[in-house]
């Protein structure tokens, strides 16, 4: 018996050491390549960028950053815009792939400026964190520069990691309301969402911690979220919700995951947008 049960703790024993192991090598494999587990950029040509002949009055944009790095955009001009749109994406692909939600929006009433981060599309540079901030802010400061914008109704717009660039330029720019879909409080959260097994939210260099930040955001706030979202879960974005100030709202769509809340949420979704956006410029007189 005592033979039996030294050779169960020995089997225990190198049992536990080979799960220690594993769990050393593959967070040191995330610490290496932390960026690639982060962000998956499509380059140009890769996306469907002949489909952009379907969105009336698109413009080219080229946008340099407080760094030197320039990266593209396309502006949709709106008759008689309701207010700007100023988009941030998510991790995934490039503006190419949200060209229905440029033609919805600019369909009903709304400049958009969407862009692409460094890396992607066809924007220059590799994205990081102090990167994709600094192109948010060019964006934003770019959308004032351009003639058609009318400067007191820009609305920020991110969604998924594009919400945590929205909150960082709300908190050094003045914006008339801001838009929040399908983001999250931390990077730190993110990592323990996604890899509870790994201590990854120890040794993550990337802190996206839009949770400390939007308490310094003033303006107003409407927030997006699937209940069934797989990859970003809505507890995630009711707990940045929580933090943030008044007045906000939150619209919670049922059965929507991550990315398809425009499509379960359908009208419903665009004219949730609007009626926020129109509650907020009927208060500021038009330039």
């Amino acid at each position: 018996m005592n033979k039996l049960m030294k050779r169960l703790l020995v089997v225990l024993r190198r049992i536990a050491i080979a799960g220690l192991v594993a769990l050393l090598f593959w967070t040191l494999i995330f610490m290496i390549f932390e960026e690639k587990f982060i962000y998956f950029p499509y380059e140009y040509p890769r996306g469907i960028y002949e489909d952009a002949r379907f969105v009336p009055n698109l413009r080219d944009c080229w946008i340099t950053a407080e760094d030197g790095v320039k990266i593209h955009a396309w502006f949709a001009l709106a008759d008689s815009a309701i207010a700007t749109l100023v988009i941030a994406h998510g991790n995934a692909g490039n503006i190419s792939h949200r060209i229905p939600i440029i033609r919805e929006l600019q369909r009903r009433g709304f400049n958009v400026l969407m862009y692409d981060y460094r890396g992607y599309g066809r924007s220059e540079g590799s994205p990081d964190e102090e990167g994709v901030y600094k192109d948010g802010r060019a964006a934003f400061d770019f959308a004032l520069t351009v003639p058609e914008v009318d400067r007191t109704r820009i609305i920020l717009w991110g969604t998924s990691l594009g919400g945590a660039v929205a909150v960082d330029v709300a908190q050094h720019r003045q914006v008339a309301g801001l838009i929040l879909e399908s983001t999250f409080s931390s990077a730190r959260d993110v990592a323990r969402t996604l890899y509870p097994f790994l201590p990854v939210f120890l040794v993550l260099r990337t802190s996206f911690n839009s949770i400390e930040k939007i308490q310094k955001v003033k303006a107003p706030i409407l927030s997006i979220h699937g209940n069934q979202d797989s990859i970003i879960p809505i507890g995630l974005g009711r707990k940045l919700f929580r933090a943030a100030n008044e007045p906000k709202e939150f619209y919670e769509i049922p059965h929507a995951d991550h990315n398809d809340t425009f499509l379960i949420g359908g009208d419903r979704y665009y004219d949730t947008i609007t009626r926020f956006v129109r509650g907020i410029v009927s208060l500021a007189p038009k330039r």
